[in-house]
């Protein structure tokens, strides 16, 4: 039967979503800790690869598992989570059809980045400390301009094997987070997301809110197509995978 699954994680300790030999991936250790509870290989699908050091509040994931195995029952998730160590949690088992997919049956999925503009040790690693002049209503103005179905060549790392760059933006913009005077987060919100494209946009506004470019000017880097064209890659850390949506009969 397959199995749609809720997976948050700590990015730093991995390298990344995806399987890759050598190294220890987030895919990899779930994997490993469902091999040994039902004594066979079970692959694991997950909504996207998120990169190394990137975090998720919410990755959902399905993988098959042999007949009579529910894991809603007994300390089938206990031991689950257990075996997975402390860096991931893994909630929320659910069956579904067997056509059912992690990945190509996600209609939406969001990302935030946080920023702080005041020195935070809390937020160490997990926030991005920015200059307190930061002007986050351009920014936000900028980010207006990227929503709709673009092709965002310019926000995505070099080389990746998709067949297309055109992505639906739905929502772009910074928050301050409530009851705070120096915490901010970017919510951006699509339909899918280019390899490195979060940290690509994100690094870009912040030219934007250090007026090194203006909204014009973004929409410029959006037209040319050219990842060279666009800002920075933020750091990692402050990066969350948020959110991911199915249809209701998911």
């Amino acid at each position: 039967m397959r199995w749609f699954i809720d997976i948050a994680y700590r990015g730093a300790p991995f390298h990344g979503w995806q399987v890759q030999p050598g190294v220890v991936t987030v895919q990899s250790v779930i994997e490993d800790a469902l091999a040994r509870l039902v004594r066979q290989p079970v692959p694991v699908t997950g909504a996207g690869r998120t990169d190394a050091g990137v975090n998720a509040r919410r990755m959902v994931a399905h993988f098959d598992l042999p007949d009579g195995i529910d894991p809603r029952q007994g300390t089938f998730m206990r031991s689950l989570n257990s075996l997975c160590g402390p860096d991931i949690a893994l909630s929320a088992p659910r069956p579904v059809g067997p056509e059912a997919h992690a990945r190509f049956d996600a209609t939406e999925r969001t990302y935030r980045y946080f920023a702080h503009t005041d020195k935070d040790p809390f937020a160490c690693g997990l926030s991005w400390q920015a200059p307190a002049v930061l002007d986050f209503e351009s920014m936000n103005v900028a980010a207006r301009a990227l929503l709709g179905r673009r092709d965002f060549t310019s926000f995505s790392k070099l080389h990746t094997d998709v067949r297309t760059n055109i992505c639906d933006l739905r929502a772009a913009a910074w928050h301050r987070v409530p009851g705070t005077d120096h915490k901010y987060y970017f919510e951006i919100r699509a339909d899918r997301f280019l390899r490195n494209m979060v940290r690509a946009v994100v690094g870009t506004l912040v030219d934007v809110g250090r007026r090194k470019i203006d909204t014009d000017g973004l929409i410029r880097i959006l037209e040319q197509k050219d990842r060279c064209a666009a800002g920075t890659s933020m750091p990692a850390g402050p990066l969350f995978l948020w959110n991911v949506e199915y249809p209701e009969i998911l």
